[in-house]
């Protein structure tokens, strides 16, 4: 992965955080044609937003959700031409470091199927039976112990 990524935290509706929220409109409504009203929720207000810019654009982002037993991560999307390069690993790092900082130790995700890799590399185990979440899409829960 190019060392040229900067990874940062944005203020929701901040330009970048705009730029977030268009590469995943971009990467889940359009590729992935999951209804935009399922792909932006009341979450978003309170997340934490994290982009990866790389050339003055957002590559890269996700957002992580503050619960009582957990931090819940997701809405991890990658720019199409950085897939493969390890953003989506760098995002996800940073991710889990901001969530101990702040007291977290547990992590809860749901991982589309084809992508269980990337997150068991980080600790992540299934469990659970698949679902589809209403996109079409296999998914299945992941967490950490």
């Amino acid at each position: 992965m190019p060392d040229d990524i900067t990874l940062l935290t944005v203020p929701v509706f901040s330009t970048l955080c705009n730029a977030a929220f268009a590469l995943r409109r971009e990467v889940f409504v359009i590729e992935q044609q999951i209804p935009e009203s399922e792909e932006f929720d009341a979450d978003d207000l309170t997340a934490t937003h994290l982009v990866a810019i790389a050339a003055g654009h957002v590559v890269g982002t996700l957002r992580i959700i503050d619960a009582p037993e957990h931090a819940k991560l997701g809405r991890v999307a990658v720019a199409r031409s950085w897939r493969g390069k390890g953003v989506s690993t760098r995002l996800l790092e940073r991710a889990m470091a901001i969530a101990r900082e702040n007291g977290q130790s547990r992590f809860y995700l749901t991982a589309q199927h084809d992508k269980l890799r990337v997150y068991e590399k980080l600790g992540f185990v299934a469990y659970g039976e698949p679902f589809d979440d209403g996109s079409g899409i296999l998914h299945l829960r992941m967490k950490t112990y």
